[in-house]
This record gives C-alpha cells, structure tokens and sequence, in this order.
C-alpha cells in the first residue's frame, strides 16, 4: 500500500523574515493582553481629601519594570497592565509620600487606597495595620470584586502539591467546577468544565488562546497525548474562569485558564529537578495480581531552567527545558473468555506482557525587554516534540502499536505601551501544531473472531485477538500568523473601557485513511490461514486525498467595568467573531454524489432535505451572528470586599472543529470495501455480491487495488453537511457571594455560587440512509427492538450517506463552594476546599464518551430527551493542604472524592413499551477517591545553592477505581440480575505509587 508524505511544514526563514518586518514595522501603541495582565487600582489622599494630580508609580521588586499615572480630580488612579508579581507602589502628592509593597496575581484588579501620613487600605481584607505593608498576596487573596466565577492556581501551590504528571493544568481541579481527567491507561489526559467536553475549554498563556482549531481536546496537544501542553517550570500561576468571563475571551464555551510564564529578573538563578518511579515502586494492577508478575515500567521526568538580568532594571531573560521518558505496562490478552492455549499456534506467542513507550521534550525562552518607562517588549518561544508508540492492553498485540506524535511550534511578540491614562498591549503570534498517529506496522492485519449464538440463536460477531498492522493513519494540524492588539484607557473617573480586535490566517488540514492496512477476517473454529473476510480502503482510486483550508478569524470586543460607587461595580461588555473555512464554505459536492443523490428515491419524500447539503460552491456563507453580550456586577456591601454579592449573564461562542468539516471532503475518496471469501465457517456464492474465492494473493494490498477499481466508488462512504451551519455556543448565568471570614488571627476566603449553563448547536453526524418509503425504521420490521435502521440502503453507486447538522445541547445546574486559607510564609500553611454539585443532561443519546459526535440510532436529535450527561459526577469534593514543618520540610495532600459518572446503557429490558431499545444512562453505586501526599526536604547551604529531596505517594491507599461494570439491562421483558454491577478488574491508574524527585534551586 502506497505511502503518503506528511504535510509540507512551512521553512522556519519565513518565519523570521515575517517577525523581523513586524520589529521594523510602524506599529500603532499596543499592549499586554489583559487576561493576564493586573491592575492596581483606588484612591489617594493627602490630609483626608482627595490627593487630585498625585503622582503614583508601581515597581516591580524583581525586574525594575515600572508604571507611572497621575490621579484624577477625585484622587482615583488605576495601574493596568502589570504582569503579576511583587510591587512597591508609592505616591506622591504635595511632597509627600506613602509607599505601599502589594503582590498581585494574574488577571486580577485589586484595590489599595494610598494616604499620606497613615493608611488608608480597603482592598479586600489584607491589610496589616501593624506593618507598613499591604500584601495584595497572591497565596492569600482571593479577588472579590468581579462577577466572573473564578480562582486562582498558585506558583505556591503548583511547586508543592503532590503530582505525577507535571502537567500544570492538573491542579485546575482545585477549582469547583473544573475536572481533570486522566488515569486511563492510555495516559491522556484533559481538562473538562461542566457538562460540555474538553473541546469548550480555552487556555491563554501571556495572553494568547493556545486553541486547536482541527482536532478535539480544547488546547493544541491535547488531544490524545500522554504529554504536557506546556513546561511547568515555566509558569508562574494561572486562573481559572469556570463561567461570565469578561468580553476579551474568545474560542470559548466552558472553561477558561489564563497563566502566566515566569520572566528573568535581576538576580541570576535557576532549578534543576528528576524525578523517577517504576514497577518497583508501584503496587500492581488486578490483573497483575492475577498474573502473579508486574510488567517492567519506568517513567523519568527531568527539567532545567536558568534566567536573569542582561541588562539589570531593562533586558532579562529565562529559559527552561523539561523532558518525560515513560516506559509503560501493557498486557495483550484474549477477549471472550479465550485461553492462550485455545489460539493459533502462531499467534499464541504475542500474548502476554507488553510495553508502551512516550518521550516528551518541551523548550521554552523568554526575553523581556524594557526599553522605557513606557514601553515593554517581550518575546517567548515554545517547542514541543513528542515521539512514542501507544498501545493500550486488551486483545491488539505488540505489532498493532501506533505512533504517538506530537509537534508544537509557538512564538509571541508583544509590544506594550502606556502613558498616564491608557494602555496599549499588541502580539505578534505564529503558531504550528501537527498531530500525526500512524501504524507502526506497515502490513495486512489479522482479526480473529469467535461466532457465539445469542439468546434467539443468532450467530454474534465477537472479537479475540488483532496482530498485524493497524489500521490508523492521521495527519492533522494547523499553521499561521495571528496580530491581536487591547487598548486600556481610564481617563473617565469609574470606568475602565478595554477594547480589543485580533485577526489570525490560520491554515488547517488533515489527512487521514482508516483503515490503512487492509484488515483480514478469521473464524477461531476455522482454517487460521483463511480469513472469511476482507475491509480496506482503496487509496490509489483518487487523487491527493489531504483537505486544507486557509481560515481567517477576526474578533473584536469592548468592555467597561465601571465602578458606579465604593460598593457597586458593574461590568459591561460585548464582543463578535467571526471566522471564514473556504474548505467549508467554497466546496462543491462531487457531482457524480449529487446527481446518485437527487435521483435516490429513499430520500425523495423524507425528513430532511437533500439540497440543505449539497453545495454548489456558492450557496454556504460565514456564519455571522457571533455576538456575545457580557454582563456582569458585584455589590461589595460594606465596601471593604470582605462581603461581596456578585452575578453575571453572558453568551460565549467557540468554533467548529475542521476535523469534523473535512470528512465532507476525505470520506469517498477512501472507499471503504468488504469482500467475503467462500469459507466453509462462512460460506457464500462466488460471483454474487461481494463474494469471492479465496487466494492467497489477495494478501497483497496492490491486488485488492485492482479488485475495487473494477468499482470505484463502491462502499465510498458520503459525508455531508448542512449549508446553513451554525457555530456552537453557550448561555451562562451565575449568582453568587464571596466572604473573607476572620476565625481568630487568620482570614478564610469563602464563596458560594450558583450556576446555570446551557449549551446549543453542537455538530453531530446522523444516518442518512432511508428505506424505499422514507422512513428510518424497517417498515417490514417496525416492532424491533434494536438494530432495524436502513444501513443496507446505500446511495446507488456508493455506499452510506451520513449528514451533518447542529442539535448536540448540554444543561449544567451547579453549586459551586469554596473555602481557602491561604498559604503564607509567615503562616507557614494553608488551605483549599472546592465542593461541586452537577446536575447535568445532554441530548447525545449514544455518548459513550463526552466527545461523542454520531448519532447512528434515531434519525437526529429533534425531540429527543435530555438524559444525564455522561462522565459528570453529581458529587465532587477536592481539599488540598500544605504545611511547613520544621527541619526545612514542607508537607502536602490532595484528597479528591467524587460519585461515580454516569455512564451510558442501553435499556431493551423496557422496550416492549418503547416500541425499541433506548439509551438509558446510569450511575454505578462505586465513586472515585483518591489520596495523595508528598513530603520535600530543602537544606540551607548558607549559600545561594539549595538542594531538595522529595518524595510524592500518589494513591496513597490503593484505593481501586474501578471502570468495567455490566451496561446491558437485558432483553424485551427480560432483565439482567446483574445489571449495573461491576464485570472487570480494569481500573483507574495509578495504584499506590512512589515517586522520588530531586534537585537543587540557585
């Protein structure tokens, strides 16, 4: 079978041509962009009045970088655009000062009252009357006075809670209302907000969306890796929005995480960190335990980073490197209750104890350039590479591997510009991201299944082994230039206006062919060098099969949070996007396909109509009512932010997965055949149908070439999508109250919300397929329960008809409740509780997973039931705990416990009723919970050289999670006494695990 080259990546020079003419270009007053960005913002005064005209300067104690305004009439100022950090703020007015030192965290506004001769602070509740300090800290302060649901992550946190996996979204969960999922055993992982899948979540380094516009998983590298979207080591904290963001978010229905990378100060120093676990330090799974033997594993993690000043007080730097080799157990085992001793001969070697292997390497460099007091440039590379091959235990032995391939270019050039009542922050990006899974094994694959008789005696196709090659082969990805400007001005007294545009040419595409290896057939009871069938695709029938598109997005937004009074803040925002897919919108449906289609009379009288999708090339136009309002308030009731009432409306649109646009393109260029051989397990008529005789040449993909080109199209499967697609949104509405509460000498930060989002117009691919009468249920048959669509009514000269359209909705009621000490180094610990409570439905009648987009069993979606949202957990509880003990040791836990998610089931035991088998959803009575601790040494050299030790114990009490439970209810009439119970020892990894890290900071 041919190969295909990957895509051509674009040569690197035009890229530094491109960022060298954008240096030496005119570029209007640009800025930092503002989800990272924080401002410090409140009054000055000089003996009790107004201080009109003081002066008032934030410097930042680490890098020197400074921000100067002058007061307004009514002594207001607000500094915007600090990146977070540790600031001396002072003020001067009449010739007198007050000075102030404040920490402030990404993203946030907070509030600091200046006054000459005292204090005069009303931030939210960190005031030291007793120092001459004002600690805006970001381990202890929770911002108070924003409508939006958010928290924080902080650096604190990150370097100290337990982990395994040094992703730095894996600590979002301390958030309410934010689930990271992993702990398969395929080592994915995701982040996940309320009932919509990862595919709604939008990450934002220093600002910029880090999107995948092709392939699902939200964030670009996300989707199925084993890898870190980013290095940990180079982020200096996060926050995470759950609901009511503000109008400069984008790409974006769920979740949003804003962080922000660590830059280089005046003082040199770096870290050095491993960190290593293996089978001997792990105990084993079920299965393990059943084998008597654990399978070898290792996964090391290892990680530099080094920066300082190059010009002290203007030009630092930081750069780091961290890298993950993992060598991880697989088992091949026999589906169906097989022995060993039951297969092949040949084939009874490949069972047994496997390996999959993943290297990871993630670089990353920044430059911070602060070429006036008004200016600031920065520049930050990131690169990513990931190489390995995955394959998950169960019946695919070791050749049936794939690789897993990841490649990630991002560069950022930001020019920030301010003057005395504004802001200008612009970026410069350029992205690659390509995601590549191949088969390993370039050869026909062998399937050996088993024929068993179900309860009314029909013969039922069940699987027990794969060897030989795979079936996958993807080439996905995205490439292109993005400008995106924010201005800042708050010259009016009480209103920060922002306003903001970008605009991205971004080029998509993807290959893919499935099956790429022709994949053979095999009855156990038969001949094993006989396959009684035959699937593959013929890839030589058609030209070049890769779809591409040169998208444009543009975006633009204003927004005004306008302090109405001390206690009253409204925030007022709205923005618009809109994006063109010429894939999408310029494509013109196969002729051949539109006159099979027009002329099929299955569809000529049914429920849709076939000219909504067929293109004609101008009959498709950009969807164009992307418009968002953002509304939102908070009233601080004694205007001191420690009892803050606060709530939110505001719509959110995301975007359309090209992954999904381009199977209108790629599906019948690969038809898909199925040939039988007259076996005497399976006999047929040669010469009838799609049976032939049996030679042992067909084994040679050429000659299945020649085979399907005697009927080209035949089995080409048809995707088409609807003209009028939409672009799917969501509506949230929250209303909460956020206390800082005093219990004895220690502030609690408290906040209780309730929230309510509705997601609309999800894509999802339904059978377009109809019997002679137009109707989705065999008209011969309509008393069956399960299993009587027209699937054998194919398009005349090619094979199943699919159509795209939107109707996928998710409904999220939630209680969102948290409780945080925060950790000082004064108190020496500190606290976090997030409690969240999901009532959750969707639409997706047949979600096995939440990223589920086919909808084989009803016609579409119209009228169909909202049933419990599969993955939600009704129930979860995640506390986290870090205490400095004495000796230099530090000490952490993360105890995380949630209700089983629900899960998917089909429901034929009431279908005599139903009239046919429906998706009945169900909880299992097992919940997940797991416990985590780490303990850290640091010893005091008495010098800058600080070496660690560490020890991390991830589910410290081998609590098993279990994931195998009975999901069929049973027959008409006839239910199963074992439904919902568990049928499996698969669980969640890991189980008790040691991991030993070290390394030393200078």
């Amino acid at each position: 079978m041919p190969q295909f080259p990957p895509f051509a990546r674009p040569v690197r020079r035009l890229l530094v041509v491109a960022l060298t003419g954008c240096l030496a270009a005119t570029v209007a007053p640009s800025v930092l962009a503002q989800s990272t960005a924080a401002t410090i913002r409140g009054e000055a005064t000089l003996d009790a009045a107004p201080a009109a005209n003081a002066r008032v300067t934030a410097t930042n104690v680490a890098t020197g970088l400074t921000r100067s305004v002058n007061a307004g009439a009514d002594g207001g100022y607000s500094l915007a655009g600090l990146p977070p950090g540790e600031y001396r703020v002072e003020m001067v007015a009449d010739g007198r000062t007050d000075s102030q030192v404040v920490t402030v965290q990404v993203g946030q506004v907070a509030t600091l009252d200046l006054a000459t001769g005292g204090l005069d602070e009303t931030a939210t509740g960190e005031v030291d009357t007793q120092l001459d300090t004002v600690e805006v800290n970001a381990t202890a302060l929770v911002e108070t006075r924003t409508s939006e649901v958010a928290n924080y992550v902080t650096q604190k946190q990150i370097e100290a809670l337990p982990q395994a996996s040094r992703n730095f979204l894996a600590f979002a969960d301390t958030v309410p209302g934010m689930q990271f999922v992993s702990g398969g055993e395929s080592g994915y992982s995701s982040l996940r907000s309320g009932a919509q899948s990862s595919n709604g979540v939008n990450v934002f380094i220093d600002g910029v969306g880090q999107k995948n516009y092709v392939t699902k998983g939200g964030v670009s590298g996300q989707n199925s890796s084993r890898g870190n979207p980013f290095p940990q080591l180079a982020i200096g904290e996060y926050k995470v929005i759950t609901s009511n963001y503000k109008a400069e978010y984008d790409q974006i229905s769920s979740a949003a995480v804003t962080a922000v990378t660590r830059s280089g100060t005046n003082e040199f120093g770096g870290s050095f960190f491993w960190d290593r676990t293996s089978d001997q330090w792990r105990e084993p799974t079920p299965r393990e335990e059943a084998d008597g033997a654990k399978v070898p594993s290792m996964e090391e993690q290892y990680g530099v980073s080094f920066g300082g000043p190059i010009i002290r007080d203007r030009l630092h730097f930081f750069l780091t490197y961290e890298a993950k080799d993992f060598s991880q157990p697989r088992e091949v085992r026999i589906g169906e209750d097989f022995t060993v001793d039951q297969l092949p001969e040949h084939l009874r070697p490949l069972v047994g104890n496997n390996q999959a292997r993943f290297n990871e390497d993630l670089y990353f460099g920044k430059l911070s350039w602060q070429a006036s007091d008004s200016q600031l440039l920065e520049l930050t590379a990131k690169r990513r590479e990931e190489t390995g091959l995955l394959l998950d235990s169960g019946i695919n032995t070791a050749s049936r591997a794939k690789t897993d391939n990841n490649e990630e270019t991002r560069l950022d050039l930001r020019w920030q510009v301010n003057a005395t009542d504004w802001l200008n922050d612009a970026h410069l990006t350029w992205e690659e991201s390509f995601w590549n899974p191949r088969s390993k094994v370039i050869a026909p694959g062998y399937l050996l299944y088993t024929w068993p008789l179900d309860g009314e005696g029909n013969p039922q196709e069940r699987q027990i082994l794969a060897a030989g090659g795979g079936a996958d082969y993807q080439d996905k990805g995205q490439q292109g230039l993005g400008l995106q400007n924010d201005f800042t001005w708050y010259g009016w007294s009480g209103h920060t206006i922002k306003v903001g545009i970008k605009y991205k040419q971004v080029d998509v595409e993807a290959f893919e062919q499935q099956p790429y290896n022709p994949q053979f057939r095999y009855d156990i009871a038969g001949d094993p060098t006989i396959p009684y069938q035959v699937d593959f695709n013929a890839s030589t029938l058609t030209a070049d099969r890769r779809v591409t598109s040169g998208n444009k997005q543009f975006g633009i937004y204003i927004q005004d949070d306008w302090e109405v009074n001390e206690r009253l803040t409204l925030n007022l925002g709205v923005r618009w996007d809109y994006e063109e897919t010429p894939g999408f919108l310029d494509y013109v449906t196969d002729e051949g396909i539109a006159t099979a289609l027009r002329g099929w009379g299955n569809i000529a009288d049914t429920d849709y109509d076939i000219e909504d999708f067929i293109s004609t090339g101008n009959n498709r136009k950009a969807f164009k009512d992307a418009w968002q309002p953002r509304l939102g308030f908070s009233y601080d009731l004694n205007a001191d932010g420690r009892h803050v009432i606060f709530g939110g409306a505001g719509r959110a649109y995301d975007r359309n997965l090209f992954d999904y646009l381009a199977l209108e393109q790629s599906k019948h260029t690969f038809p898909s055949y199925q040939y039988r051989f007259d076996t005497a397990e399976h006999p047929c008529t040669v010469g009838e149908g799609n049976c032939v005789a049996w030679d042992p040449g067909w084994l040679d993909p050429a000659r299945l070439e020649e085979l399907a080109a005697a009927n080209p199209n035949l089995g080409a499967e048809v995707n088409l999508i609807d003209n009028d697609l939409k672009t799917p949104y969501s509506d949230q509405f929250s209303l909460g109250m956020r206390n800082v509460v005093a219990l004895g000498q220690v502030d609690w930060n408290t906040s209780v919300t309730l929230a309510h989002i509705r997601s609309y117009d999800g894509i999802y691919f339904a059978l377009g397929n109809r019997f002679p009468d137009g109707s989705f249920r065999d008209p011969a048959n309509p008393g069956a329960t399960w299993g009587n669509q027209p699937w054998g009514e194919a398009i005349p000269g090619y094979g199943t008809l699919l159509i795209a359209r939107n109707g996928i909705e998710t409904e999220l009621d939630s209680l969102l409740l948290s409780l945080e000490k925060p950790y000082t180094a004064d108190s020496g610990w500190g606290v976090t509780v997030a409690y969240t409570y999901s009532d959750a439905s969707e639409n997706r009648l047949n979600a096995a997973n939440s990223d589920e987009h086919y909808l084989f069993d009803y016609p579409g979606l119209d009228g169909q039931p909202m049933l419990a949202s599969v993955g939600i957990s009704r129930h979860r509880l995640v506390t986290t705990g870090i205490y400095d003990a004495p000796w230099g040791i530090t000490a952490s836990g993360k105890l995380t416990l949630a209700t089983a998610p629900v899960r998917d089931a089909v429901n034929c035991f009431a279908a005599v009723s139903n009239d046919h088998c429906f998706f009945d959803p169900y909880t299992p009575h097992t919940g997940f919970k797991q416990f985590d601790i780490a303990l850290q040494k640091r010893w005091d050299t008495g010098t800058d050289l600080s070496p660690w030790v560490r020890f991390d114990l991830i589910n410290a009490f081998d609590w098993r999670n279990w994931t195998d439970f009975q999901n069929d209810r049973g027959g008409p009439g006839a239910g199963r006494a074992d439904w919902g119970t568990r049928n499996g020892d698969g669980i969640l990894l890991p189980t008790r695990t040691f991991k030993l890290s070290m390394g030393f900071d200078w």
